[in-house]
């Protein structure tokens, strides 16, 4: 591997480390950096040997959300296919074999908390946070987080978390289950190989077959997020919650619906 990869691929024994490698923006998922953890976790899955998966992030942060700056779409069936590519990412992760243990350091946001509620455990550094502000870019919460975020906390926290766009730290975070365990700064990737050592003595087949049996409704759930984000694409108000975020102000939405 080489610095300039966007996800960086390590073995040791039984477990595969992932890690979002764009510290420069605090590793935003760019196409090519779901490209590449998709295609990563599809030679997992191939290879039975793998038990267990951690997913982390390069430097100070876990992933600052979606790359705004190359979020292009001119049309609905480029914003269909742009979501038809982005679910391959979300059904690999949600639907694999393996558990994935997302270790969150600093900043969890946007479609990086969508990467932590598909994993299966979240171990988060005291100085995480947490938010999930899609509303100030005009979009839909994507890559399945209204399925996997009320599973992990309930309607009523999702709805909080989704409709408020609010910054939750960590500490708040373990209250209301979005994660399942907070450990000292800098010690979240120690703590989840500790964690996946108890998962690779688990009977693989029982692992797998428990997890596809939590991933029923997935489907649906990303069949409604493709047709209402391919349009959303489109709108007056993505354009300008993306120009606002670009050009650090606040946005300035249109009226009514």
């Amino acid at each position: 591997m080489i610095p300039s990869d966007p996800v960086l691929v390590a073995r040791d024994d039984a477990l595969v480390t992932l890690t979002l490698n764009a510290p420069e923006r605090r590793n935003a998922l760019s196409v090519a950096m779901r490209r590449a953890l998709a295609d990563a976790l599809e030679e997992i899955e191939a290879d039975r040997s793998v038990r267990v998966v951690i997913l982390t992030g390069t430097g100070e942060h876990f992933c600052s959300g979606g790359d705004l700056a190359g979020m292009e779409v001119g049309s609905l069936a480029e914003g269909r296919e742009r979501m038809r590519q982005t679910h391959r990412l979300v059904r690999l992760m949600v639907q694999a074999r393996v558990p994935i243990i997302a270790a969150v350091e600093g900043w969890c946001a946007g479609a990086g908390i969508s990467l932590a509620c598909a994993s299966d455990h979240v171990i988060a550094g005291e100085g995480a946070r947490f938010v999930a502000s899609f509303g100030k870019v005009g979009l839909l919460p994507d890559l399945g987080l209204l399925h996997t975020l009320p599973l992990r906390v309930g309607q009523g926290r999702a709805r909080e978390l989704l409709l408020f766009g609010e910054t939750v730290d960590a500490s708040r975070a373990l209250a209301i289950g979005l994660v399942d365990r907070v450990v000292p700064a800098a010690d979240a990737l120690a703590a989840a190989r500790q964690r996946a050592a108890l998962l690779a003595a688990q009977a693989p087949l029982t692992l797998a077959l428990t997890k596809a049996a939590l991933a029923a409704g997935l489907e649906a759930a990303l069949a409604r997020e493709q047709d209402i984000q391919a349009a959303l694409y489109l709108t007056p108000d993505h354009a300008e919650g993306k120009a606002a975020f670009l050009e650090k102000r606040p946005p300035r939405f249109s009226e009514g619906t």
